[in-house]
């Protein structure tokens, strides 16, 4: 059985699909994605200009073809932050479906807590105990809790290291003021909930589930992906604090030799370190350890479960759309 995740993120839009069925796990079949910051396409006013609508329609025609070429039996395409807060991410979602005949679930930023840690849960297992997880995305910063499947408190917050980027560190290099404001707004905006958080009492495990805090591991020391999702990697917070100053010295230029380090995030890792950097600050933990699987496992692993009950999969109709030449090609 082939199934696809559709991500519309706030840096990147992307297609996975991976092969499994209830009761297996999910093995990566082929991907598709684009670099697209549709939180660099927020005008004045909070809306997506048309520009960065045409993008991303384009690429979901593009997704949706490569989906159908490849015999996808079933696509989940959801958004998250970049359309769930922009002022008009109702008309956006609306032209998405006019135009591409595409559905596109809009996820709470809870929502996004609750499938990233269930991601979490089955990668670790009932073992790892009671987990907190941390997830920053381009637009939200996503933290969960619990010793269940789900957890037990899932928060989000305006943190992503796309949005603070472009609100906080205008410069390039970013000038020490708007490096110590920022520090100064992570703090406040963490401090509830991660005292809500904390309120459940001390984890067993702290991990780090999304592609910043692979690439901070990677800057630090950590394995490279060529090695494999088995290795563990970890990020010490002594690590993270040194190259925090590294960071603030440098340029975006200069950051895309680091190792881990895309075009698409050398403008904003080091937002999204200073994240990290409080936020295991504020836990009062010494190193978080990277997760392989994040919110599109989560969603998959979730359609698996449902299949358990629900049956098998109709014929994969969704898939033939006004756009889609697969019709043709069976």
């Amino acid at each position: 059985m082939r199934l696809g995740v559709l991500d519309i993120g706030s840096n990147t839009v992307h297609l996975l699909l991976v092969d499994a069925h209830p009761g297996a796990r999910p093995m990566p079949f082929a991907s598709h994605k684009r670099s697209l910051s549709l939180v660099r396409y927020l005008d004045p006013d909070g809306n997506i200009s048309d520009a960065g609508q045409f993008e991303l329609i384009e690429f979901m025609l593009e997704a949706w073809e490569f989906a159908a070429k490849h015999k996808a039996q079933d696509v989940l395409a959801f958004c998250t932050s970049a359309i769930r807060e922009a002022t008009n991410g109702a008309e956006v979602l609306a032209r998405v479906q006019r135009e591409t005949t595409i559905t596109l679930e809009e996820l709470t930023g809870e929502e996004e807590a609750e499938m990233t840690f269930f991601a979490v849960r089955r990668w670790y297992g009932w073992g790892a105990g009671t987990i907190v997880n941390l997830d920053i995305g381009g637009g939200s910063f996503e933290i969960a809790m619990g010793q269940d499947e789900l957890p037990a408190i899932a928060n989000s917050v305006a943190l992503g290291a796309g949005r603070l980027t472009l609100d906080w560190l205008p410069e390039d290099p970013p000038s020490a003021k708007s490096v110590k404001d920022l520090r100064k707004h992570i703090r406040a905006t963490l401090k509830t909930p991660v005292a809500q958080t904390l309120q459940l009492g001390t984890p067993n495990l702290v991990t780090g589930s999304s592609k910043t805090f692979r690439a901070l591991a990677r800057i630090t020391g950590a394995a490279p992906s060529s090695m494999g999702p088995y290795v563990r990697r970890d990020l010490q917070l002594s690590d993270l604090g040194l190259w925090c100053q590294r960071l603030t010295a440098m340029s975006a230029a200069d950051r895309l030799h680091l190792p881990g380090v895309s075009t698409a995030r050398a403008h904003q890792v080091l937002a999204g370190a200073l994240v990290a950097e409080a936020a295991l600050q504020l836990f009062k933990v010494d190193s978080v350890q990277i997760c392989p699987w994040a919110l599109r496992e989560g969603l998959i692993l979730r359609r698996l479960d449902q299949l358990i009950y629900a049956g098998p999969l109709e014929p994969p109709m969704q898939l033939l759309h006004p756009h889609s030449s697969f019709a043709e090609a069976g």
